[in-house]
């Protein structure tokens, strides 16, 4: 087990098992799904990494294959979200400042732990801790009466808050999408809004973790999955997140943002369970 100031540095990566094309699909589905809808993408990656390794995720090398699943969900929400994206040019430049502030934790945040603590945000057993923490975070949300604020009213301050809260979504099990959609909605914010604001703040914070995933993987000498696999897994999130989206914003014109609580918190307390039992 890694501690958390030990790097990979030097390790071959000849050592990892190879990713296999059923993995690589199965695997895409729940990124496509999980990156959007508010259970948490990093947390169900972790721990279905953990299933496919026999409780072991560091023997399964996910970093090629994780930076081409969130580029194909990047896409999903740049097609999905593009009407919103060209209106930041016009009518709601007022937004580019709430979404610069809402970056700035996450950016912080990220690099520290990215440069001293990496490992933590592959512990099966932190996620299964937290997604019943996620599953309180939506309860919660869901006591606010429906607010009618739009994104591109929100303070500085506001904004920071949100912010903080997608910095916090870094830890496995707490979701990115349930954090800043709860937060936004506690904050007077359309549902609606909320998330488009959510979705938004997503496109730097995922673009830059991609980026800098792509770089440290072109220096460990490229990656060891076939670049077919990966383009497919690519295509399967992209296609698979737009669904996800559709689906979000559907519950979420109806209320029903708080059933999402009834996966995240069983779910967590039964890989919580297993995970101490190991």
């Amino acid at each position: 087990m890694y501690t958390c100031v030990e790097q990979r540095v030097g390790v071959s990566r000849e050592v990892f098992m190879e990713l296999a094309f059923w993995q690589i699909v199965v695997l895409a589905v729940v990124q496509g799904l999980t990156e959007f809808l508010p259970i948490s993408s990093s947390g169900h990656l972790v721990v279905l990494a953990a299933f496919m390794t026999d409780g072991d995720p560091s023997r399964l090398d996910l970093a090629d294959i994780s930076v081409v699943l969130h580029v194909g969900t990047l896409f999903s929400i740049l097609v999905f979200y593009c009407d919103r994206i060209w209106r930041l040019l016009g009518q709601d430049r007022r937004a580019i400042r709430p979404l610069i502030l809402g970056t700035l934790p996450a950016v912080v945040i990220g690099l520290t732990i990215e440069f001293t603590c990496e490992q933590l945000i592959e512990s099966p057993l932190l996620a299964g801790l937290m997604l019943p923490v996620t599953g309180l975070i939506l309860l919660w949300a869901a006591r606010r009466l429906e607010g009618t604020r739009e994104y591109v009213d929100l303070t500085d301050r506001q904004a920071l808050l949100i912010g903080l809260s997608q910095a916090v979504a870094i830890l496995p099990g707490i979701s990115r999408s349930g954090a800043t959609i709860s937060a936004g909605v506690r904050l007077g914010l359309s549902p609606r809004s909320a998330a488009t604001f959510s979705f938004l703040l997503a496109i730097p914070a995922i673009a830059g973790a991609g980026l800098l995933k792509a770089v440290s993987l072109l220096r460990e000498a490229g990656p060891t999955t076939a670049w077919p696999y990966l383009l497919g897994g690519g295509v399967i999130s992209f296609a698979v997140g737009l669904l996800a989206l559709w689906w979000l914003i559907n519950w979420l014109e109806r209320g029903r943002l708080r059933l999402f609580a009834g996966w995240c918190i069983p779910l967590g307390i039964a890989v919580t369970i297993w995970q101490l039992l190991r």
